[in-house]
């Protein structure tokens, strides 16, 4: 695998800088932009997600295909 952002960027590296929460607009010390701590939770908790197992249909072709003359030749 490739190298990812987190193998090159330290974040401790990032000092905290003063920023509004995109999303209520309370101003908040973090290192990056984006949503506050309480926002991040309220996020996370609305669009928790779990794996599903999906039966997938099988393959059956339209009626409207038909197969090539090379197909149905007889040897």
């Amino acid at each position: 695998m490739g190298m990812g952002v987190l193998d090159v960027i330290n974040a401790n590296d990032y000092p905290d800088v003063e920023c509004g929460c995109p999303r209520c607009g309370a101003v908040v010390h973090q290192r990056f932009h984006g949503p506050c701590a309480a926002c991040a939770e309220s996020l996370r908790e609305k669009f928790a997600a779990s794996a599903q197992d999906i039966d997938k249909a099988e393959y059956v072709p339209k009626m409207n295909v038909t197969p090539n003359a090379v197909a149905l030749k007889d040897d």
